[in-house]
């Protein structure tokens, strides 16, 4: 009991029955805050800039939901979907006008042909080599980019150039952007999910996945099928009412600091975070439990494999259709890790045939498993998949080695679903695919076409930030029409 009205520094205190009705107002404020914040009402006014609701797309969109498959470390696109005859007719010559080359890590021998053979597949006869034999089987339902390039040839910035479109760190990655402009299709998931590979995060790590200078619940949140990311169980010995009842508690009072401080961007992302934590701990065991998808489907994706490697990533694939089935709007899918020398990602600078046969036994079954799984579930009308490196790799091996220098000016990607044409065949590098030679295309490029099928105009999607209405393709970037469907 408090005998005296009034504090030692002259404030009036409250009695119970005026703390109980003070609270009971606020908690009013509070839930209708809430609601209000579920339909997108409140948008405009936390945003700042951008779009007044959440949900609006600028015009009808293709695609729903996108899963990005990367490629971490440069995959050799001469050694997979990049056919060059003349690699082959030429192989152990000089590369014309170029003989010595330097590149990254110095210089370059002679030319050497794919070490894997190309073969045509399906009806429309593209050749793909037997590395991917499996993504290979399904080459009639792909839409291939093969005159990407990029502006660096450091792994880092590639990823960071990839994933935000600036080689910079501080820039908002691609899914962060789309988790600003339409928001969540399932308030019990992130809107944004990036699964880490079995063997460790991409060298750029979080930027990949992160918010930039964007509000900063827009990130990114990190899944993983091998080990935990959040502890989602109550602690030994607390009821399931009494957990809920402390959560709540917590809320409200995170809510009225909210409120006192409605320009922290950091304080709103943490509120955001734990009353999504709090829904996660009933979706989330669900949707990651992937031992309850019958034999057949572990299977196709090869998540039965004795190799724990290939058996892990394929559990990812399966996680992210799982994720993409209920609503998460961009899952980005990482194979590789941040190593030296190539050992866990596609860096292969030294015993590239070695190195290459290990990492593709990890991807190749398990995306072409995803592939087929979305196909047969009809996900594949609304679902748009995106297949992508940082950079490609040279047509010659390093001098001395028995492996690839990393090559910025020429690279393959490749998109599927919703939205693209298929089988279609956009750009071409020059005859041994050392150069992007006819429609060179910047990522600029790539992610105004992955925007534009989201029904998200790249040029009107900005974000007022010091002073520059800040967007993901900078201000350069152009639709590639005729890939669209």
């Amino acid at each position: 009991m408090i005998d005296d009205p009034l504090s030692s520094r002259g404030t009036r205190l409250m009695d119970r029955r005026q703390f109980l009705s003070t609270s009971l107002d606020g908690l009013a404020a509070v839930a209708l805050t809430g609601l209000l914040g579920q339909e997108g009402r409140l948008a405009a006014a936390d945003l700042k800039s951008g779009p007044s609701n959440t949900t609006r797309r600028h015009f009808p969109a293709r695609a729903s939901r996108v899963i990005e498959i990367f490629c971490a470390g440069a995959l050799s696109h001469v050694d997979t979907f990049d056919y060059k005859p003349e690699l082959v007719r030429r192989h152990g010559q000089p590369l014309p006008g170029n003989d010595r080359f330097v590149s990254f890590q110095g210089e370059n021998g002679n030319l050497v042909q794919p070490l894997w053979q190309f073969q045509p597949r399906g009806q429309s006869g593209k050749m793909v080599s037997t590395l991917v034999d499996k993504i290979g089987g399904h080459v009639d339902e792909l839409c291939f980019f093969h005159s990407l390039t990029t502006k660096t040839n450091t792994h880092g910035p590639a990823e960071n150039a990839m994933s935000t479109g600036f080689a910079i760190d501080g820039f908002p990655s691609k899914g962060a952007w789309i988790n600003y402009a339409l928001g969540s299709a399932n308030k019990n998931l992130p809107t944004f999910v990036a699964i880490e590979d079995p063997r460790g995060m991409p060298q750029a790590g979080p930027n990949n996945w992160g918010a930039g200078f964007l509000p900063a619940r827009f990130q990114g949140t990190p899944f993983s099928t091998t080990k935990p990311i959040r502890n989602l169980r109550a602690p030994a010995g607390i009821s399931s009412s009494t957990d809920e009842a402390t959560r709540q508690a917590l809320l409200t009072f995170d809510r009225i600091a909210a409120q006192r401080s409605p320009g922290d961007t950091q304080l709103a992302a943490r509120l955001a975070s734990y009353e999504l934590a709090a829904r996660m701990q009933l979706s989330v065991p669900e949707v990651a439990d992937i031992d309850r998808e019958p034999a057949h489907i572990l299977k196709l994706y090869g998540a039965d494999s004795g190799n724990s490697l290939k058996a892990g990533f394929a559990k990812n694939c399966i996680l992210a259709r799982r994720l993409v089935e209920r609503g998460v709007r961009y899952v980005q899918l990482f194979n590789g890790a941040y190593a030296s020398a190539g050992r866990l990602n596609w860096d292969a600078h030294g015993k590239l045939k070695e190195q290459y046969e290990g990492h593709a036994e990890i991807l190749d079954q398990p995306v072409a498993g995803l592939l087929s799984d979305l196909k047969q579930r009809g996900l594949m009308e609304d679902t748009l998949v995106v297949f992508c490196t940082e950079f490609g790799r040279m047509p010659m091996f390093q001098l001395g080695t028995q492996g690839r220098d990393h090559n910025p000016g020429g690279f393959t990607a490749w998109m599927a679903g919703a939205g693209v044409r298929a089988p279609f065949s956009y750009g071409a590098t020059d005859p041994f695919g050392f150069r992007a030679q006819q429609n060179p295309l910047t990522l600029y490029d790539f992610h105004a076409t992955l925007l534009h099928l989201l029904g998200l105009d790249h040029e009107r999607l900005t974000y007022y930030h010091n002073g520059i209405k800040r967007r993901l393709t900078d201000v350069h970037g152009t639709v590639v029409k005729e890939v669209l469907a």
